[in-house]
This record gives C-alpha cells, sequence and structure tokens, in this order.
C-alpha cells in the first residue's frame, strides 16, 4: 500500500507531501490544477521515461519520492530479497529528474535502474489513465485483458516458451553447414571422392608415377643404350673397358717387383675393376627390368590423364590433389554430422509443433470459458452504468500461421450491440467517445482485482460520464477500496463523493511563477469541494446541501 508520497519541483508543484491510508482516496480540482501530476509522479517512480520537461521552471531538478508498505505486496517483497534491496517490511522509491535531462533513481535507498523501478512499480501498483479506453479498441490489447481476467499466465506462458524453443529450432536448422542443400552436396562430395580415391595422391606415388611413365615412353631409347654401355664395358668379343682394364693391371704387375711404389695403384686399379664389374651389374639389372610394352604404357597414360583432369576439375596442380582430397573429406564429415543434426531438429520440431497444439488447444478452452465469465460480468456492469440493452460478446477468430504463436492459436475481438435487434459489431467500430468510456469502465471494473497489485490508480477514468451513472462508478471503486487501495483523480462529484479520503488540488498564479498545492479536505473542506464540483465557481447553499448529501449516501 502507498503510505506517503513525496514530490518537489516536479512541473508546477513546488513542494507537497501526502499521506494516504486504505480505501478509496479522491483528488480533484480546478481544470489545469495539477491533479494529474501526482499520477505522472507516482508513473515515472515506476519506471516512465522522463525529460528535462519535468522540473519546475528555475529549478536544478524535481524530486519524488514514494513510501510503500509491504503487508498487502508479497511478491513485491519476494522481489526486494531477491535483488537485496530489501528493507525491513517497507520500500521507498525515489528518483531525481536534472533539468539538463539526466535522471538517478534509488530503492530503499541504494542507486536501481530504471528497469528496476519498472519491476517493482508493477508488483507495487497499477496506474489506469484518462486515454486508456483507446487501448481498449487494440485487439492485441484486448486479449492481454481477457488472459489477465482469467487469469491464464501460466498456460499463456506454456504457450509462449513451445513457440519459442520451436523458432530456435528453426534457426539452429537454417544455420547448419549446407542448408537444405546438404543432402545434394553431400552427394556431389561423395562422386568427387571416389574418382580422387582410384589414385593414390601423395606426392611421393604421383611422383613415381611420372617417373614410370617417362621410362615406359623411353624404353627402346633406355635398351638400346643400356646394350651399347654393357658392351662398352665388359663385351666379351673385341675391346671393352674390363679387358683394357685387365692389361694394364697385368703389365704394371710385371713391374712391380722393380718399383714396389707401384704397388698403390695395382690396389686402384683392383677397386676400379669392382666398380666396372658393378655396373655393369646394375645397367644389366635395370635392362632386365624394363620391358618395351606398350599396354603399358597406354595405362600409365591413361591414369596421368586421370589426374590430368581431376587437376583441371578442381583447379589446382597434380601435386595440390591430395590437400584438395583431405578438405572434401573434412567437409563431407562435417555435412554428415549436420545431416544427421537435421534430421535430430527436424523430429524435434515436429514435436514441439505437437506440444504447442496441445498447450494452444487448452490456452484457447479456458480462454473460451473466461471470455462468458467476462461478457456476463460486463454486461450486468453496462446495466448499472445506464446501458441495460447492450449486449456484449467475445469473437475467437483462429490464425492462419504455419508456426507456433506465442500468443497462441486465436484472437480475440471484444463485439458490442447498443440497441436491441442489432447484431453485434467490433467494438472499434461501434461506440461513441461517452459509450466507450462507459464500456471501457466496466470492461477495467470486471478485471480488476485479477492481480495481486496492492494499490491501483484511476486518472479521470470516468471521463465522459455523469448523474447516475457517475454514482454507479463511484460506488463500484469505492467497493473495490475495500480490496485495494485506489487512489482516483476525478472531476465528477458523484465519484469525489465515494471517497474515504480526499485531497484538493489548488493553482496559484504569483507575479513570476505559478504554483500548485495539494491538500488533504477534512469534512467541511470535502463538503465545499464536493459543492464546487457541482455548482463551479459560485458555491450556493443548494450545492452544499447537495454534497451533504452526497456526502452521506457514500
Amino acid at each position: 500500500m502507498l503510505s506517503a508520497l513525496f514530490v518537489k519541483d516536479f512541473a508546477v508543484v513546488h513542494e507537497a507531501e501526502l499521506a494516504f491510508g486504505p480505501g478509496m482516496s479522491v483528488i480533484s480540482g480546478e481544470t489545469g490544477a495539477g491533479k494529474s501530476l501526482l499520477v505522472d509522479a507516482l508513473m515515472l517512480l515506476s519506471g516512465a521515461r522522463a525529460d528535462a520537461g519535468v522540473v519546475r521552471h528555475g529549478a536544478e531538478r524535481a524530486e519524488l519520492a514514494a513510501t510503500f508498505l509491504l503487508d498487502d505486496a508479497p511478491a513485491a517483497r519476494d522481489w526486494l530479497v531477491e535483488e537485496a534491496l530489501d528493507d525491513e517490511g517497507q520500500c521507498q522509491l525515489r528518483r531525481v529528474i536534472r533539468a539538463d535531462g539526466g535522471s538517478r533513481a534509488w530503492i530503499n535507498g541504494r542507486p536501481a535502474t530504471v528497469s528496476q523501478l519498472t519491476a517493482l512499480g508493477g508488483l507495487l501498483l497499477e496506474i489506469h489513465g484518462q486515454h486508456e479506453h483507446q487501448a481498449l479498441l487494440d485487439r492485441g490489447h484486448q486479449l492481454a485483458l481477457l488472459d489477465g481476467f482469467g487469469r491464464h499466465g501460466a498456460l499463456l506462458g506454456e504457450v509462449a516458451d513451445l513457440a519459442q524453443a520451436f523458432t530456435s529450432a528453426q534457426r539452429e536448422l537454417a544455420a547448419l553447414p549446407g542448408g537444405e542443400a546438404a543432402s545434394e552436396r553431400i552427394e556431389l562430395i561423395e562422386r568427387r571422392l571416389t574418382e580422387l580415391s582410384r589414385e593414390d595422391l601423395s606426392p611421393e606415388a604421383v611422383e613415381a608415377l611420372l617417373e614410370a611413365h617417362r621410362r615406359q615412353a623411353n624404353a627402346a631409347t633406355l635398351l638400346a643404350g643400356y646394350g651399347r654401355a654393357i658392351a662398352l664395358i665388359g663385351e666379351d668379343e673385341g675391346y671393352s673397358l674390363t679387358q683394357g682394364l685387365r692389361r694394364v693391371r697385368h703389365e704394371l704387375g710385371e713391374l712391380v717387383g722393380h718399383e714396389p711404389a707401384m704397388a698403390p695403384m695395382l690396389d686402384l686399379l683392383e677397386s676400379v675393376s669392382i666398380q666396372l664389374d658393378e655396373t655393369q651389374a646394375s645397367l644389366e639389372r635395370l635392362r632386365d627390368d624394363l620391358d618395351l610394352d606398350p599396354a603399358r604404357l597406354q595405362e600409365l597414360d591413361g591414369r596421368i590423364g586421370h589426374l590430368h583432369e581431376l587437376a583441371r576439375r578442381h583447379r589446382v596442380g597434380m601435386d595440390q590433389l591430395a590437400p584438395v582430397k583431405a578438405e572434401l573429406e573434412a567437409e563431407y564429415e562435417r555435412l554428415r554430422g549436420a545431416a544427421g543434426a537435421a534430421d535430430t531438429l527436424r523430429k524435434r520440431l515436429q514435436s514441439l509443433a505437437s506440444e504447442w497444439r496441445t498447450a494452444a488447444e487448452r490456452l484457447g478452452a479456458a480462454r473460451h470459458e473466461a471470455g462468458g465469465r467476462l461478457a456476463g460480468a460486463v454486461e450486468s456492469l453496462l446495466a448499472e452504468l445506464g446501458m441495460g440493452r447492450a449486449r456484449f460478446e467475445l469473437r475467437f477468430d483462429p490464425i492462419a500461421s504455419g508456426t507456433p504463436d506465442p500468443q497462441g492459436s486465436e484472437r480475440v475481438e471484444f463485439l458490442v450491440a447498443l440497441n436491441p435487434g442489432q447484431p453485434p459489431s467490433p467494438l472499434r467500430k461501434t461506440a461513441s467517445g461517452g459509450e466507450l468510456s462507459r464500456i471501457g469502465l466496466a470492461i477495467e471494473v470486471a478485471s480488476l482485482g485479477v492481480d495481486p497489485v496492492p494499490t491501483m490508480v484511476f486518472d479521470e477514468v470516468d471521463s465522459g460520464i455523469g448523474g447516475a451513472v457517475a454514482e454507479a462508478v463511484g460506488a463500484r471503486l469505492r467497493a473495490l477500496g475495500a480490496s485495494r487501495q485506489v487512489l482516483c483523480v476525478t472531476h465528477l462529484p458523484q465519484v469525489a463523493a465515494q471517497g474515504h479520503a480526499h485531497f484538493h488540488v489548488s493553482k496559484a498564479s504569483a507575479a513570476d511563477a505559478t504554483r500548485s498545492e495539494v491538500t488533504p479536505l477534512d469534512e467541511a473542506g470535502r463538503i465545499e469541494e464536493i459543492a464546487r464540483m457541482l455548482a463551479g465557481r459560485e458555491v450556493s447553499k443548494e450545492a452544499r446541501a447537495q454534497a451533504r448529501r452526497l456526502l452521506s449516501g457514500s
């Protein structure tokens, strides 16, 4: 419950400090006196956007503070504990707005963010502005109001969570490598890997293949050369290197007895003889290993041609085919893994869609049931507000969506028939300004009290009505004050008379400034103020008598 409100240098208010109690408190005053400034102050303390225009002219800053008792606000008390901002069962919100547009906020004396003010303010009070009836024309607002009336928070949360999970899974599926074309890419990579796997693509293997091709392509030349070299080294008939070497060794061997210094030369000639023998043996092996084989040459031509084609297709040299194959193999593994993940995600999407449909059906059934109750309550209130012949209905329209919607599978439209025999039509197409005010008030009153917010603020929501209807509105607000703290800014004497407490806002102009003051009224003051509201500036005895009658009936 709001227990105190302090305002300093705020718009035309120099300084005001108000104490509030339980029940219904009304705030009245002449047009332009600043009645709604107190509501504006509470909105700023609840996290509304601030600007330098709210600072009183000539002041450096505006200061706002509100104190709440938390006996009737367990949700706010728990929030303060969770945020480590609790202070022995009470709560003070404070906000300072500077003339340069900057602002600071505190909760129980500790610095706080605007988002924290917004979160806490939503647990402490609910503000209904004088233009809020226009919001009733929006179908999104109508659906939210119905869900609030039916206490569908848990059902709506389940539907929204499933829709969000579905959307997240869709994003994951779209982000997988290859996307929808992954299967085609996998097939292409499989074909390319099959082609590349026909050859050993290692640099050593490619070089060996090229070398084999060179030898086979030059086999005739090599065989002839091998034959000539072998003949020169060791031909049995005619001159050869081996025979010449033997003669030299023989001649020197005859002389070594006369010249011992020739012994090392004989050793060198022996070594040369051995190396010639080994060279001849190696040449013979090469000759024997090499066949002039056209079929083999054709095979090697085919293999090298295949490598050239693969290199051209992948736009690399033959020596780079091995890295290309490695990259394709890595991509193949990634895509295969992604394909498996995609299958898993598709199954998850099917499961989430099924769960969402089930949850949306439960929510839809609850909405239909709550819609019937809301329509009955609104029609009953419309009768009290002088529109007893009006009919109020809710129409449910299924949404045409291919994916789960966080708000469920239907939208709602408020319908009203103002006169018998007329078909119900959308509220946005039917009601005039005054009728909309009464219908809106009936809807708001019917849906009040469905949440645990302890303080409800009404800023001229009774605009456009009067007479007996105004008395009914006042009685409804006073009845609401039995279970909630109600603050009501009003210009209607019938509503003001229903209050348990009454504050008057007045405005005085001096040579250099205009100031508003807020004064709590005693019984005599209430009679004068309600009489002024009835009669205007010239208060008559009759007006005072009527004011007393209104107060005595409250």
